[in-house]
């Protein structure tokens, strides 16, 4: 059971949902027309996304935590989150501003867009009922590649499967731990997959 414990947590941090926008982007610049891009301007790309959607809201609220005293425990009370979540919004909107202000293509402002919708939702959705957000953003990855092969015209078949895989170990994981119920996991896939689809039609 320990052992079991222990993958579930492993897993939890590895399919945190601030990965997968770089995630994403490392797909697109790999399999698209994107991958024609230098590999110095492909690793820029890289880069930007990772430090804004991962490093920059995560050296934030943990500074914001620190200057309140506040245990990691802590921060995931619903009535404390307020301030984490706004940072991280506010930091996605500012990649997406440089995105746009450079001319980015647009299928790498879909993917941050997508996260964006994603995290937007399920906060909207937690005053009332909680929702898993790591489940949704696995659910994402899915929406969005049933999205990309229709654009793209490829068969999505083997990447659709590791994704749907990927996404049964992360809620499976979140049940061991106990941080959500089947109901929570199934609802945040399924918030995911209709943004996924969604975000990439819209953006």
């Amino acid at each position: 059971m320990k052992q079991t414990i222990l993958i579930a947590r492993i897993l939890s941090t590895v399919f945190r949902p601030s990965y997968y926008p770089t995630v994403g982007t490392f797909i697109l610049l790999s399999f698209t027309y994107l991958s024609l891009f230098p590999w110095g301007f492909k690793l820029w790309i890289l880069g930007l996304v990772y430090g804004f959607t991962f490093c920059l809201p995560t050296l934030a609220i943990y500074i914001y935590r620190r200057l309140h005293g506040w245990s990691a425990a802590e921060l995931r009370l619903r009535h404390k989150r307020a301030v984490p979540y706004i940072i991280s919004i506010c930091s996605y909107l500012c990649l997406m501003h440089i995105f746009a202000i450079t001319h980015m293509p647009h299928f790498l402002m879909a993917i941050v867009g997508i996260s964006l919708l994603i995290q937007c939702t399920c906060i909207i959705i937690n005053i009332w009922w909680k929702v898993s957000m790591h489940s949704a953003g696995a659910g994402g990855v899915i929406g969005a590649l049933i999205a990309y092969s229709a654009i793209f015209g490829f068969n999505p078949i083997w990447w659709l499967s590791l994704a749907i895989f990927v996404a049964g170990c992360v809620m499976t994981s979140r049940m061991l731990l106990r941080q959500h119920t089947l109901g929570q996991v199934l609802g945040g896939t399924l918030i995911g997959i209709v943004c996924g689809i969604v975000g990439t039609i819209l953006m």
